[in-house]
């Protein structure tokens, strides 16, 4: 597997393969050709479909402010859902031609080529082989973690949660319409101030966690800076479990950075095994893998088993199969936003489950992963990231014109 520093990316919404992605693919391009006098960038499949709600073109003319941006909306056979296709030229002339994949999570492909983000870390391709290994050498998980990145991994986790907890912390402070022409009024300043009529403890802690996610998922789709985990479609629901865990229940930043490293490991699983985007898997790639993240996380920060944890991850993801991703008009806000809130609520609820049944489940966290795959892989591409099913085409049929 790859190193897990690659599964939080710090960049701005709404969309990891939508805009972070492509941006990266255009500095990339740019550096590459920095003498090309025009630059021309074919979008296909979901990014076609979902391009301009998602922001990509905004995202590439950003890099690349001359480029000439084409969205093609029938082609077939792609290598991969998320296909661009880079043309540098000099003069009239092509200096380079060039199909990349933005493959989820802010990351991209090069066709034909390897990236440094490409270099194998782990020898282990699967959860059950990090168990193995663990118990072989008489490891816990975040011991083999260290051993396997490093301790400079720290700096880059602290980065990330700097990022993270800013994000919540913008949220929390603003107000207003989210951009789009949905209407959509930000929620999480007023969530987290209403107080309910003798609100409980648990009631509290689902409130103030929803309205972190939403926070988050907020400044999300107002394309600001966010942290992939592990995209940005489901950016809010590892913040708003581990940022209530640090300020409302104390701990220290340092578990809740251990926690951030259990978690980042089972996306590099889930992403190694199937994967984390939308666009090839629905939103069970996505708020899927970032719940049963969380849930891992979490039964980490809780002192739980390493078959805990497993177990933890393995709920969250196995009540997630089958969830469509279906944005209303393209936007990351319908239904996506509450839809964070959700999962981390979710994601507590399998970390509970697992501490009482863990001995008697009879499906492992790989299990649940290959069916995911094999889940988004029989989705009709409609509920695949293109806005042409689902609650997307429900929702602008009974639009007035």
């Amino acid at each position: 597997m790859k190193s897990i520093k690659s599964i939080y990316k710090i960049g701005n919404g709404p969309s990891s393969s939508h805009t972070v992605g492509p941006y990266n693919a255009a500095q990339m391009f740019l550096h590459r050709h920095p003498e090309a006098d025009h630059f021309q960038v074919t979008l296909y499949g979901s990014l076609a479909f979902t391009g301009e709600g998602h922001g990509t073109k905004k995202a590439i003319l950003h890099v690349l402010p001359n480029a000439e941006v084409l969205f093609d909306m029938h082609a077939l056979d792609l290598p991969h859902p998320n296909t661009m296709r880079f043309i540098a030229y000099k003069d009239g002339k092509i200096l380079e031609d060039k199909r990349i994949f933005s493959i989820g999570g802010g990351s991209i492909r090069i066709e034909g080529e390897e990236s440094e983000e490409d270099k194998e870390v782990w020898p282990e391709k699967n959860f059950t082989e990090i168990m193995e290994t663990c118990r072989h050498q008489n490891l816990s998980l975040l011991e083999l973690i260290i051993q396997r990145e490093g301790e400079d991994l720290y700096s880059d986790l602290k980065h990330v949660w700097d990022a993270m907890k800013e994000s919540i912390e913008r949220g929390l402070a603003s107000e207003g319409i989210l951009p789009g022409g949905l209407g959509v009024s930000r929620k999480a300043k007023m969530l987290f101030s209403k107080r309910c009529y003798n609100e409980s403890g648990d009631i509290a802690m689902n409130r103030q966690i929803a309205s972190y996610a939403y926070a988050v998922s907020e400044e999300n789709a107002c394309e600001n800076v966010v942290v992939t985990a592990p995209t940005c479609g489901s950016c809010g629901v590892i913040p708003s479990i581990f940022y209530y865990m640090e300020k409302d229940r104390g701990f220290p930043e340092k578990e809740i950075l251990d926690a951030l490293a259990v978690a980042a490991v089972i996306g590099n699983v889930i992403r190694t095994n199937a994967s984390i985007s939308g666009a090839e898997c629905g939103c069970q790639a996505e708020i899927g893998s970032a719940c049963s993240m969380a849930a891992a996380g979490l039964a980490h920060l809780y002192g739980l088993s390493l078959d805990e944890i497993e177990y933890s991850a393995e709920i969250a993801m196995e009540h997630n199969l089958g969830l469509t991703c279906d944005p209303v008009d393209g936007l990351v806000q319908i239904p996506c936003i509450e839809r964070n809130a959700v999962a981390a609520m979710r994601a507590i609820s399998s970390v509970t489950l697992s501490r009482f049944l863990y001995e008697t489940r009879k499906i492992s966290f790989d299990e649940v992963i290959a069916t995911m795959y094999q889940t988004g892989k029989d989705l009709n591409d409609k509920y695949r990231e293109t806005s042409h099913g689902g609650l997307a085409t429900i929702y602008r049929s009974r639009k007035p014109e």
